[in-house]
């Protein structure tokens, strides 16, 4: 999770309050979605305190940031097999 980012300029200038984890799903197909909000002001998000069951509905309320400014959704699963992908050798 990455706040305070100018408008002007990406990510990078912003402050990360949460490390970014890729999706490592054990099984199955998981959605995945990306959320970005329009703060009000500087230093007005703080970090949540878990990852688990993380409601994005109830962040956006606890910290007025209103209908999310865009978004990215998409769907990941484990590759078969447990050694991922294996190339034949010729």
């Amino acid at each position: 999770m990455v706040t305070d980012i100018p408008a002007t300029t990406d990510a990078s200038f912003g402050r990360e309050l949460v490390c970014y984890e890729s999706p490592r799903p054990t099984s199955g197909i998981h959605r995945m979605v990306l959320v970005l909000y329009r703060q009000l002001g500087r230093d007005t998000v703080l970090a949540p305190s878990m990852r688990h069951n993380f409601n994005t509905r109830t962040f956006s309320r606890q910290y007025n940031l209103g209908s999310p400014a865009n978004a990215v959704y998409f769907n990941c699963q484990r590759e078969t097999g447990s050694g991922g992908r294996r190339f034949a050798q010729e």
